[in-house]
């Protein structure tokens, strides 16, 4: 009965994002068709992820440049600056040279309160090394920048505490997973939508915690944009 299910879903999942390549075989420019918001249901969402072996052969940290001048290279927020200033659950005063005072954070991993933004470090929700092992060791060093960089879709950086950010590493969803509960749906939703955003596989043990994540979080729906 699992093996049918997970079939189900998969060909559901295979359905779905077979609508982007629809519009662009009926005519639409290919970027247009890759613009297009999506919305799935969490486990057609991790059943849509490609399966494949991971490799971090030639990684190395540097091969993602990062933080770059951001969204808007004139106002002197860097990306960090600006993941920090747009997730603010109390807004900081922005000084000159982007300095921030005051504000206050919502750290979602560990349910924790924070302040100041120092206290903060912004997680790749991918993490640049499980990004190389997924796709990422392929892909052109500007594209590698663009991806350590998104501020196009909000669940690829996230501020959370120094500490959860540390004890998650470099570690996909088998490996680890926020300490709090209520945090597990809306994590494994933004995992799968950061990987779908930008093409990554998943590896065997990923997939299966994936999907018993999505199979304890029915009604939770993951939206991704395909990156440009």
């Amino acid at each position: 009965m699992m093996i049918t299910m997970r079939s189900a879903v998969a060909a559901a999942a295979a359905l779905a994002l077979s609508l982007p390549a629809a519009a662009h075989a009926a005519g639409q420019p290919a970027a247009a068709a890759a613009a297009v918001p999506q919305v799935l249901p969490i486990g057609v969402a991790v059943s849509a992820l490609p399966l494949a072996t991971e490799d971090r052969t030639g990684y190395q940290r540097s091969s993602f440049r990062h933080w770059n001048t951001g969204a808007n290279p004139s106002d002197g927020c860097n990306t960090r600056m600006e993941v920090l200033i747009a997730e603010a659950v109390e807004a900081p005063e922005v000084g000159p040279g982007c300095t921030l005072t005051g504000g206050v954070w919502w750290s979602y991993y560990d349910e924790r309160e924070v302040t100041p933004a120092g206290a903060l470090d912004i997680d790749h929700m991918v993490p640049l090394a499980e990004a190389w092992d997924s796709g990422a060791s392929n892909w052109s060093s500007s594209r590698r920048e663009a991806y350590a960089n998104d501020l196009g879709q909000e669940a690829s950086l996230v501020a959370v505490t120094a500490r959860s950010n540390r004890q998650k590493s470099d570690q996909d969803p088998a490996e680890w997973l926020p300490s709090s509960a209520d945090a597990l749906c809306r994590y494994g939703a933004e995992w799968t939508a950061t990987k779908l955003r930008w093409g990554l596989a998943v590896d065997e043990l990923e997939q299966d915690r994936l999907l018993d994540i999505a199979a304890g979080c029915g009604g939770t729906e993951v939206e991704f944009t395909p990156a440009p």
